[in-house]
């Protein structure tokens, strides 16, 4: 085990406070929150202050004074802490509320291997406690005061929750732009046809369609998929079903108008190119709000 002076420790602890903590303002009041291992440590420090500033350890000293405050704090440990010393808490019990009593956060740290209750010296020091010790501390200290604190505390960890669950959004909708653009250049984008699938005359009208937008007649779909029942556009996602549509609509018009099939192939496949497109980066901008 490596041994680091007490310094050096307070010094580490400062930093790791600085780093994870959080102030929010009670009643004009700057409570300064930090997490550590996903639990909120808020300083019982702060909270002293709003009572009185320049004397917060001895507020601090007269609650943990108190039999219903030993209790409490012992309780959470016993609950909280496997390596909690019970026998001293017996016996610090035993003797809480008697005129001569008096208990530092420091010395029931020590004394009963307590974690429910930090207290370190520094620029980021003072006396903090996990937050179900600290919202006791503060209901002792004033019950308006404990009820801004709550909702200021709770404020902050809806601010947390919002921020973090929109930083994972962002995240995902870039992975997943990323992906679903490379898929679309690789398998939605209709590929312009070649001078060879231009030449040939499909007899049926929806084969040209089909062409225009998959690239293939339905025989050759069924012929590629034996394994699959039913046709090219069961198999269809949502975009390239609304392009079907619309493409249904425009062939009709260029049939009435005398376009020859050949024509009207090459035009519906610049009409599905476009149009899935145009599709695709719709899509990708909903991904990415």
């Amino acid at each position: 085990m490596v041994y680091l002076n007490p310094n050096v420790q307070n010094k580490i602890f400062n930093e790791l406070i600085m780093a994870k903590s959080k102030k929010i303002d009670v009643h004009g009041t700057e409570i300064l929150v930090y997490t550590e291992k996903n639990d909120e440590y808020i300083s019982l420090t702060d909270i002293a202050r709003y009572r009185d500033a320049e004397r917060s350890d001895y507020i601090l000293q007269n609650w943990m004074r108190n039999r219903s405050t030993i209790e409490f704090i012992g309780l959470w440990e016993l609950f909280n802490n496997p390596d909690f010393n019970s026998i001293e808490f017996d016996g610090i019990k035993n003797l809480a509320g008697s005129n001569s009593f008096a208990l530092t956060p420091k010395r029931w740290i020590e004394t009963t291997r307590a974690i429910g209750i930090v207290s370190k010296t520094g620029r980021y020091g003072g006396t903090f406690a996990h937050r179900d010790i600290a919202f006791e501390f503060a209901s002792w200290l004033s019950a308006e005061f404990k009820f801004y604190l709550i909702k200021e505390f709770q404020r902050l960890k809806e601010e947390e929750q919002k921020q973090l669950g929109w930083t994972a959004k962002r995240e995902l909708a870039k992975i997943n732009y990323h992906i679903h653009t490379d898929a679309i250049k690789q398998h939605l984008i209709p590929a312009e046809l070649t001078k060879e699938q231009i030449s040939v005359v499909y007899a049926s009208e929806a084969d040209v369609l089909n062409v225009a937008l998959y690239g293939i007649t339905a025989k050759q779909w069924r012929e590629a998929n034996p394994e699959l029942k039913g046709n090219i556009r069961d198999y269809s996602n949502i975009n390239e079903l609304i392009c079907l549509s619309n493409m249904e609509n425009i062939n009709a018009v260029l049939i009435n108008d005398g376009v020859l099939q050949r024509e009207r192939l090459i035009r519906l496949n610049k009409i599905a190119i476009q149009q899935m497109q145009v599709l695709a980066n719709v899509e990708n901008r909903k991904m990415l709000k």
